[in-house]
Formats: structure tokens, sequence, C-alpha cells
């Protein structure tokens, strides 16, 4: 979850921004927790500000900190971190790691320093964003050859099953006061280099993963207009994440990549294996890569994406794009 301050010389209520997600959008969560996807050690962080490790994986910012840059808030601040306290509530991000009950504390905590009235506007003057997907495919129904999911379900079985689900978790987050909220789809999932390292004949995108994710994001968006349709408003805004990616994926050198299939840091193919290490090969122009570990982007191709959820058409973003979002809420 994350809260972003509004930009400087604003008036009014901070707009928050509050972000729901995986390792993707973790702003360093996992630096306090008890788990093996970390993010705190060298070379992560390496174009950071500091140069130093910050739990967010990439080599520089991740994609909450390049929203909240472009919408002029201050750089995100994991909820866990015993640094978000007091005005901190206002003007950081926080990010929380899929848990309601903690954006419910948030709110008590902001209530307790601005009153309840106020802590409401916040929250519903916020801008969301949530990751969805790719972990239900990666590290659940594609995990092993013969997964659980996989034996109880067809891939477009699991695909309605996760909406089903997700339908559940978006109308949650609209009860707890969400009204502006962009959910991305996945990405493509065959494409990344830990799948070309361990499934890939070739270095081809992994039919079976692509397949998949191209069941599940339309069947994400539908769900979305239907949402918005029964609510009466376009809170849910569909982020078409796939075909963002795809677009320097299958042309990385009109980006100005050398590569979109060879990760800047790690080991084995396509430095698909394991996490980034201080001991993994390490490119030296992180800006030539798309791929910054196994799994994510540099921060410059995070940037590609960004600029598209500001200025996307409606194949990318569905039913408008952030600025169009940013020039209505000015005037409500």
């Amino acid at each position: 979850m994350a809260v972003v301050g509004p930009p400087k010389g604003a008036e009014g209520a901070p707009r928050a921004f509050f972000v729901f997600g995986d390792s993707l959008v973790d702003s360093g969560n996992n630096n306090f927790l008890p788990t093996t996807a970390r993010a705190d050690s060298p070379p992560y962080g390496i174009d950071y500000p500091t140069h130093l490790p910050t739990g967010r994986f990439s080599n520089g910012f991740n994609l909450p900190d390049l929203i909240s840059q472009r919408i002029g808030s201050e750089p995100t601040l994991p909820y866990l971190s015993p640094e978000l306290n007091g005005q901190r509530l206002l003007v950081g991000i926080i990010r929380m790691f899929q848990q309601f009950e903690l954006f419910q504390l948030y709110q008590l905590r902001l209530s307790a320093i601005v009153g309840a009235e106020s802590a409401q506007q916040v929250v519903n003057g916020a801008l969301v964003l949530m990751t969805l997907g790719g972990n239900d495919f990666v590290n659940n129904y594609f995990l092993t050859p013969f997964s659980l999911r996989s034996r109880q379900f067809t891939v477009p079985q699991f695909s309605r099953y996760l909406i089903s689900e997700y339908q559940k978790i978006l109308m949650r987050l609209y009860e707890l006061g969400a009204r502006r909220v962009l959910v991305t789809g996945t990405g493509p999932l065959g494409c990344v280099p830990s799948q070309l390292a361990t499934r890939s004949r070739n270095g081809e995108c992994v039919p079976e993963l692509q397949q998949a994710a191209q069941i599940f994001n339309p069947l994400l968006v539908q769900m979305i207009r239907d949402l918005n349709s029964q609510l009466g408003a376009d809170v849910f805004v569909a982020v078409n994440a796939f075909l963002m990616k795809m677009n320097f994926i299958t042309n990385p050198q009109r980006f100005g990549f050398v590569t979109s299939k060879i990760a800047c840091c790690g080991q084995g193919p396509y430095n698909g294996l394991g996490q980034c290490n201080p001991l993994s090969n390490l490119c030296s122009n992180r800006d030539a890569y798309a791929f910054w570990d196994a799994f994510h982007p540099t921060q410059r191709a995070l940037g590609f994406i960004v600029e598209e959820i500001f200025r996307g058409t409606s194949d990318l973003m569905t039913p408008m794009n952030l600025s169009t979002i940013m020039a209505l809420d000015s005037n409500i």
C-alpha cells in the first residue's frame, strides 16, 4: 500500500497513492519480513540516488517511485518501515503486503493525526495501484510440471477462478474507500529471463505462459468494465502491462536496448537462474538492458511503462489513462 502527498504548493488535502501487489512494486517491505525474496544487498540499488540497496527489486527506482515522481510526490516508503510515522503518513508512499488489515490500520493511524473526516477524504481521493495475476501463474499454476492447481484446473478455468477472487478483492478495496484504482494484468510471463532460462527453446517466449496471460487479461478487462457499470463510475482502470512490455521485448532496439532476453544481473542462461547477488554477472550499462534481474525490468524499461500509463491509448489503458484521470480529478 502507498500514500503520496501533493505536489509542492498544491492546495487542499494530499492525494494519497496506495500500492498493493508483489515484488514489482515493493519499495522495501521485504527488508522487514522473514522471506528469501530479498533485494537488500548489492548490486540492487546501484543506480538509486544513494547507490545502495533499498529493498526495491530494481537497479534504481521502481514503478511506484516513477509514478509518484510524475505526480510530484516524495519517494516511496514501505508500510513496515519504522521511518513511516507522524506527518510522513501524509507525504510518503506506503506499500502494503496485500493485507487490507494493514490498510485499515493505516487509516486509523492517519485519523489520529488529521481526524476521521479528513482521513476519509484522503482515502477517497487517493490513487491506488494494484498488480494482479503474475505470481498466481508463475509461482503457483506453472511452478512445477504437475502443480496442484494445474491438476485441478485448465488454464481458462484457473483464469476464471482468479478473476472471481480478484473481483472480491477489488470490491473490498472499494468498500474500504478506494475510488481510483489502476489494476495491472499479467505481463508477458513467458518472456522474462527466468522462464527463458528454465523453459524456453532457442530463447523464444514460452508459449504456455504467454497463452495464459492472453486468456487472463481480457477476462480482467471485462470484469473491470462490469464492476464500473455496477458502481456507476470509472473506479477501476485496466492497465495492459502485457502489451506495454511486449513492445520493448519484441523490438528492443527501437527503445534503445541491446537485449530484452538477457538480464543485466544474474547467472546461468540469460542470467535467468537464481537471484541477483554480489557474485552475479553484472552488466556495465543498465540502460542497455530491458531486464534488471530474472523477473524485473530495469528502471529505464519501467520509464517506458510509466509513460504509457500516463499517455497510453485505450488499448493500453481502459477506460482512460492516468493523465486523463488527473485532469478529471483536478476539477472535482
